[in-house]
């Protein structure tokens, strides 16, 4: 029986506890038992009686387990750091949860100043903070029941024992991390929004992120944040000087002072590129395009990086293109901003006004329709005075948003847009929207009466159809009856306006009309003539392209008035072309290659701005008409000189 029977480990420990061999290894501290415990294993005679149990340290080694309290416990749950075998020690007395929670304030604040300046080296390293601590605690001090013990008493005695202050946990200063030059905000649209920065390489974190809530995103001003925060601002601006061609960056050298120079001389208004070029203009009489410039040269953490939230604060997006999150989210935003001022009436000036508006007419803020107005519909003007802006409070932030007349075809509404330009592209075609229902008899009349209709009509089948050809020319005389400038802002205005554009509309649309005709008569000789330049590759690819940008689906109401009556010039400069093309294409390769690298500018420019509106570029777009006109058919003349070199000299100016 003593051979075979079954015998249970604890016994051997109960009755030869004095034949057992222990040994121990990886001593840690314990959250859960507030102390440093060692796994201990026993056995006899090699034999393995129990294994991995663990138990107090300080008794088998008081110096080491004291070091792993003080390291692993105290200083860790300073740093407030948690791995995989050192969790933080958690303090329950009252004078011990204020000194950690004042220490980790302290450094949570030095780490910050770390992420600003991308300096991994200003806080001390742990062995700095264990020395400390060592020096201040009692030797029997090892775990966290006699830690609290000691330091309630000892705390009496000296309330700020073992409290860290800011120059004991800095190895250096870290130069410059101010809150100037780092802000915990940063005003962009009239609102402020929270900024965190980060230090770390090659994550999306890195560099500075913008908190933006989702009702704001449309509100954000994109030129502003290419400014990022002054802390960062020279490194950029380093970066985006060293990236121009040699030719160019040698007038800047030393990079780094010119860089500086610009920081301090210069307050974030516009676009940094345009800044930078107006800067390199007026103090080293540099010429610098924007293309000139390698954007991709500038590290990702030199752009803002931008988060989204909803109004919980749950994370939505993340980038740093804000115009991808405004072409994914954009239509939320807005939705989200229009209804905050359906849901809350639009304060008083008195209440207190966007910085970015300050100068606004105060008129124009108080005179505001009641915010139930804003979901009604309209067929006359009665609704009020219509405001520049309106104003509401949000979560602490003014939100100002601007209204605008919506064409609803039957009738129109008034909503509140967060961009001011989108605003007043929308408020134009309301208003005549509503011009229209007010004038519906004439707009009937002339939609059955339009002079030489069905001629025209057949003209303009390869752009359209004879109702389109109706609507524009309709359209352009509401345009020029009704929407001049200063536009109505009340019912007076508005019903004077009206009564005046009654006694025009007709004449106008007959006299816009009239136009019309001439240029699709002219447009028709020109597509007769075009056959003949089969045999010109180059000169028929020119044409076209001329021809695609001057005729257009909608190219009545898209024209300017006074370009729309010079199409037929231009036209008849075609024409003529044409007809000298055939007699000596070696004069029209020339005058095409002149007009070449001005057109290329002009294109390029164009298509960088991606659909915003540009006075500059338009009237340059219309100058290179006229010297189309210069160089192909001179005998038709131009309104002004126009040469190469003289649009070179526009062009140059338009960059500055």
């Amino acid at each position: 029986a003593r051979k075979v029977a079954r015998i249970e480990p604890e016994w051997i420990e109960a009755v030869g506890a004095h034949l057992l061999k222990t040994s121990h290894g990886d001593p840690h501290w314990e959250k859960k038992r507030a102390a440093v415990v060692v796994l201990e294993r026993g056995t006899v005679y090699g034999l393995s009686v129990y294994g991995q149990r663990r138990v107090d340290y300080a008794p088998i080694d008081a110096a080491h387990a004291r070091e792993l309290f003080l390291r692993e416990g105290l200083v860790e749950a300073m740093l407030h750091r948690a791995g995989p075998q050192t969790s933080p020690f958690e303090a329950r007395d009252g004078a011990a949860v204020r000194m950690l929670a004042h220490n980790r304030k302290q450094i949570a604040a030095v780490e910050a100043l770390e992420h600003k300046t991308r300096r991994p080296d200003v806080l001390v390293d742990a062995d700095l903070l264990v020395a400390f601590c060592d020096e201040r605690v009692p030797a029997d001090v090892a775990t966290g029941a006699t830690f609290e013990r000691w330091y309630r008493e000892a705390s009496r005695a000296d309330d700020h024992l073992l409290w860290l202050d800011r120059d004991e946990l800095m190895r250096h200063d870290a130069a410059g991390a101010s809150s100037e030059a780092f802000p915990k905000s940063l005003a962009a649209g009239g609102i402020s929004f929270a900024l965190d920065y980060r230090f770390e390489p090659g994550t999306p974190r890195d560099g500075v992120t913008m908190t933006v809530p989702l009702y704001a995103l449309n509100v954000v001003d994109a030129a502003r944040c290419e400014w990022l925060v002054p802390g960062m601002l020279k490194d950029k601006v380093q970066l985006l000087l060293k990236s121009l061609p040699q030719k160019l960056r040698r007038h800047c050298v030393p990079l780094p002072d010119h860089a500086q120079s610009f920081v301090d001389g210069h307050e974030p208004d516009g676009p940094l590129i345009d800044a930078l070029i107006a800067d390199l203009r007026e103090r080293r009489a540099v010429v610098v395009a924007p293309t000139d410039f390698k954007a991709e040269a500038v590290p990702p953490h030199l752009a803002m990086n931008f988060r989204i939230v909803d109004e919980h604060g749950r994370q939505l997006a993340t980038g740093r293109q804000l115009a991808t999150l405004r072409a994914e989210l954009g239509q939320q935003a807005r939705q989200q901003f229009q209804e905050a001022f359906a849901r809350v009436g639009p304060v008083s000036a008195a209440e207190g006004a966007a910085p970015a508006v300050a100068n606004a007419p105060v008129a124009a803020r108080t005179a505001a329709p009641a915010a139930a107005e804003l979901d009604e519909r309209f067929v006359d003007w009665s609704f009020g005075v219509l405001p520049e802006l309106l104003e509401v409070r949000r979560r602490g932030q003014v939100l100002v948003g601007y209204p605008a007349l919506v064409d609803r075809e039957t009738d129109v509404a008034l909503e509140v847009f967060d961009d001011p330009d989108e605003a007043a592209r929308i408020h134009r075609i309301g208003l005549g929207r509503l011009f229209r229902l007010q004038l519906n008899e004439q707009i009937r009349y002339l939609g059955r009466n339009l002079p030489d209709l069905t001629r025209m009509a057949m003209q303009f089948m390869p752009l359209g159809s004879a109702d389109e050809l109706r609507e524009q020319i309709v359209s352009v005389a509401v345009e020029r009856a009704c929407l001049v400038d200063p536009l109505p802002t009340d019912a007076t205005s508005f019903a004077a306006r009206k009564d005046d554009a009654r006694a025009r509309i007709v004449l106008l649309a007959n006299e816009t009309a009239r136009t019309v005709a001439t240029v699709l008569d002219h447009y028709q000789a020109v597509q007769r003539k075009l056959p003949l330049l089969k045999p010109h590759a180059a000169a028929l690819a020119d044409v076209e392209g001329q021809l695609a940008l001057l005729f257009g689906r909608r190219f009545i109401v898209s024209t300017p008035a006074a370009q729309l009556s010079q199409l037929p010039r231009y036209l008849k400069a075609i024409v003529m072309r044409i007809d000298k093309r055939i007699a000596d294409a070696r004069r029209d390769d020339e005058r095409m290659a002149e007009l070449a690298p001005l057109l290329r500018l002009w294109t390029r420019a164009e298509a960088a701005k991606k659909g915003a509106a540009d006075a500059g570029l338009d009237q340059f777009r219309w100058l290179l008409e006229e010297l189309r006109v210069a160089l192909f058919a001179q005998e038709l003349r131009t309104p002004m000189p126009v040469s190469v070199k003289r649009l070179q000299k526009v062009w140059d100016t338009l960059q500055r």
